[in-house]
């Protein structure tokens, strides 16, 4: 989500309400299962989403919470190459066997929404694309593995920043993590970037993302025309990987965890 100035006022999920963000986790788990052996070359990106609207919708009794959002008219953002975020399908838009594709989730079920992103490769993708893949995915999980009473969000982003910017990678600024829950958009904000101990103190029953965007190049993005997509200014790759995480009592759940995952 694009960063804010307001006033962080974070809704503490309950024991019940933790049980039901559980349930939509689990179910867009499914969704990605399903994506796996589905993304493929030579299909569009609005396959991908009217495939994704259909499983959803059908298959798992549940609402693709992105539909209608900000007038948003789609189920999901796919995302790219030099796509950094909020990519919008299209019919004449087809996965090439070189792309890095990005896929952006969000499932509502009994009124709790789940958020979630995984990079998907194409066979003759460089092996620069790759190793950005990869990083990402680090980084994400740099960022996840910081997550525990008593951290900030400065921890966080700052575990990420340190990871992508070692491996030479910029960090997107001007987009970040959210809390979520009955809304999709939720406070606190979680930057991708930061200092140690600082910013908010993390408490148990916070849910939030964590969507670390990373570029090859240089850390400056742009919007196109059609008020959505998001590209790097210099037309450099760019990657993004997303989970949403609960604090608990002794450290951190990651609620859309993936069978092929380890927390």
């Amino acid at each position: 989500m694009p960063r804010s100035r307001r006033a962080a006022q974070v809704n503490l999920k309950t024991n019940s309400e933790i049980e039901l963000m559980r349930q939509s986790g689990k179910l867009l788990t499914q969704v990605f299962a399903m994506l796996d052996d589905y993304i493929e070359v030579g299909i569009s990106s609005l396959d991908i989403d009217s495939k994704v609207e259909r499983f959803i919708r059908e298959e798992l009794n549940s609402r693709p919470a992105s539909k209608g959002q900000y007038d948003y008219p789609f189920s999901v953002n796919t995302s790219f190459n030099e796509v950094v975020c909020h990519g919008m399908p299209s019919a004449k838009q087809m996965v090439k066997p070189q792309d890095i594709l990005n896929v952006d989730i969000t499932l509502e079920k009994n009124g709790f929404i789940a958020d979630s992103s995984k990079m998907f490769v194409m066979p003759d993708a460089s092996q620069q694309a790759r190793r950005l893949v990869n990083v990402t995915r680090a980084a994400m999980w740099k960022g996840i593995a910081q997550v525990k009473p008593g951290a900030t969000l400065g921890d966080i982003g700052h575990a990420i920043q340190s990871h992508a910017q070692h491996a030479g990678f910029s960090v997107v600024r001007e987009y970040c993590g959210h809390g979520i829950g009955r809304e999709m958009h939720e406070q606190p904000e979680v930057m991708h970037f930061g200092k140690p101990k600082q910013g908010m103190v993390l408490r148990p029953g916070m849910i939030f993302t964590i969507e670390p965007m990373i570029n090859q190049g240089r850390a400056k993005t742009k919007t196109l025309a059609d008020g959505w997509t998001v590209v790097t200014a210099d037309k450099k790759l760019s990657a993004q990987c997303e989970h949403t995480v609960l604090v608990t009592q002794s450290g951190v759940e990651v609620l859309t965890l993936r069978p092929e995952e380890s927390a």
